[in-house]
Formats: C-alpha cells, structure tokens, sequence
C-alpha cells in the first residue's frame, strides 16, 4: 500500500491537486466549465476532486456509500458547507432522488477510479442522463483492466504483491488464492477483477446506452504517478493509443467525456 492511501488528508490534497492540474483543462478543452455550473461527484470518497471545481466557482454534490469519508469531508470542507458550496450525501446513488436529495440535475457529473469498481456498468451509464442538464457532461477517468496494476495492487500491504505487475490476470482461482495466502483484502480486489473493463469495452457501453464520445485522452503515465513513483505524466503514444486491445497493456489511465447523443 502507498503511504497517502493511508495518509487520508494527503490523500484528499493530491486529488485536490491533480483535479487542477489535469481533469479540470481536460473538460476545458472542450466544455469550458463556468461560475455556478452544478457538479455532481459519484464515489467522492473525502471530496478531493469535488473541492477543485468548488474553487472554480462550481457548486459540488458528493454521494458515496462510505460514511466514514464523509466525516473527513463534513471537516475539510467545512467552510464551503457553510457557504452553500458544497453538499454530502451517504446514499447509494441509485435510491438518490435527482430533486429532493440533490436539488436538482447537473452540469457536470465525476466518476474518478470508480466505473472499474461497479458491476452493472451499462445500467449506471444509461441511468445518469436522468441527472444531466441539457448539454451537460460525464467526466470519467479510470485504468484499463489490462494494465500493469489495473488490479489496484496498490491496496495490498504486502510490499511486493503491492508492486508487481499483470498477476492480476492469472485466472481468478489463482489470483484469489495468492490475496488469501498473503491475507491482502480479497473481496475487493476481486471485485476490480470481476468488472474488468477495458478501452473497447468502456467505449461499446457509451455508444450503445446513446451518448457521444466528445473527448478522451490516454495516459502512457498516469498523472497521479507523480505522488506515487515521482514520474511525470505522460500521454500514451497516438500510434498505441489506436491498435485495440494492445493498448490496454500499457495505458495505465484514460480520461473520457461523454455528453448524451441530440
């Protein structure tokens, strides 16, 4: 395990960060995000990424199921609670009313290293266009199942298992009992095993539920490398980023925005 995973604070100043420096230009580039936009975050965990569009002038939701990351968030982002600003909720977001629970449809919805943890991936991305504004848009970012640690190594503890690569892919018996062997946590990794999503199948999901693809961008070095190993982030190589299914073994994350077809 890296040691901000389990730094909770460091952890929430590093999405804070990164949100600034990488996913907030990317939704620029195309979708210019403005004073007053309304943001919804699926899986905000602390609100890290929530409270960089905050201090963009956006308004922030954050829904998550786990309460005990709300509390850091109800401490670390006190003052724009206060302010109006910022809103969190423990709910699952399925049974989240759009109108009484959220106050209303958004401009923007995150869902940042959370699509590779849900199992009916198509029935989330068809059920959030109830929570769009016309022209709004769904930022997703996520590692390709086939990358070196698409597994999310870096939860085990054990110091090698956290860093060796692909083991991930041996077949589920094996790979379940090498977690239960060194007591690593086997439900969810094998959860990240069981929805492995890839690039094709991410981009087969948008097109079929009706949305259009209006950015993406595939990282040969993941921008949140920076923290983890010191490396900067790098933009996987156009001719890689083009061959399916190779590109899944070394794109370690993608970013895509989607926007629901007129």
């Amino acid at each position: 395990m890296f040691e901000f995973h389990g730094d909770r604070k460091r952890y929430f100043d590093i999405q804070v960060i990164n949100a600034e420096q990488h996913v907030i230009p990317f939704i620029n580039a195309v979708k210019p995000i403005q004073p007053g936009m309304r943001v919804l975050e699926i899986g905000c965990g602390e609100g890290g990424v929530l409270k960089a569009f905050i201090d963009a002038g956006c308004t922030g939701v954050g829904i998550d199921l786990d309460e005990t990351r709300l509390v850091n968030a109800a401490i670390w982002l006190k003052e724009e609670i206060a302010a109006g600003k910022a809103k969190f909720i423990s709910k699952n977001i399925y049974d989240a009313d759009v109108d009484t629970d959220l106050e209303g449809a958004f401009d923007i919805i995150i869902l940042k290293d959370v699509i590779e943890h849900i199992y009916d991936q198509p029935k989330l991305i068809s059920w959030m266009k109830s929570y769009l504004r016309q022209g709004g848009t769904i930022f997703f970012g996520f590692p390709p199942w086939q990358m070196p640690f698409g597994g999310h190594q870096q939860l085990c503890h054990n110091k090698w298992l956290g860093k060796l690569p692909w083991y991930h892919l041996l077949p589920r018996f094996m790979y379940r009992g090498i977690l239960t062997h060194y007591k690593e946590p086997v439900r969810e990794l094998l959860e990240i095993r069981d929805t492995r999503i890839s690039i094709e199948r991410f981009e087969r999901i948008v097109k079929k539920e009706g949305y259009t693809i209006v950015n993406k961008l595939h990282y040969l070095i993941n921008p949140i490398y920076e923290w983890k190993f010191g490396w900067k982030a790098k933009k996987q190589y156009a001719v890689i980023s083009k061959v399916p299914v190779l590109r899944n073994f070394v794109t370690t994350c993608v970013y895509y925005l989607i926007q629901v077809k007129p």
